[in-house]
């Protein structure tokens, strides 16, 4: 770099020139000719940050008034999916058995889809939510029945 910019001094010398610009791979090199000479480089260089895969958030349960019934709450606001894509299977139905880490439904958030996992052991007893509908953070998703 350091060769180019003193080229760049000497070609304004050699020629009745004010001020050269020279601008490659993102660098731009500027020489401009005043009192004395300064030597000026800028360059911008972008990066994108990688995109990580979002990892799946655990929904918390609470009690529920319903007969001892725990209830899974949507951890963010979204759109709540009962399934991966619409072509396939919903990842629990009403009587499945569910265990802790076990995928229970999709809240996308914001063009994330973010897996909500079961942080309990136990029965789906009602699901309160329709497929595609919008959440709110602290509504209540599902009614388990514990093991």
């Amino acid at each position: 770099m350091d060769k180019l910019i003193d080229k760049l001094v000497e070609k304004i010398n050699q020629h009745k020139i004010s001020s050269i610009s020279i601008e490659e791979n993102g660098i731009k090199v500027e020489v401009k000719k005043g009192n004395g000479v300064s030597k000026s480089v800028s360059g911008s260089v972008h990066h994108e940050a990688p995109h990580a895969a979002p990892q799946p958030v655990v929904a918390a349960p609470i009690k529920s008034e319903d007969d001892g019934l725990l209830v899974v709450t949507s951890p963010m606001v979204g759109t709540f999916y009962r399934s991966p894509s619409p072509d396939s299977a919903p990842f629990i139905e009403v009587g499945d058995k569910i265990n802790p880490g076990k995928t229970v439904c999709i809240v996308e958030a914001m063009k994330l889809f973010n897996e909500i996992e079961s942080e309990i052991s136990g029965t789906v007893e009602k699901i309160l939510v329709e497929n595609g509908k919008p959440v709110e953070y602290g509504q209540k998703l599902l009614l388990v029945k514990p093991n």
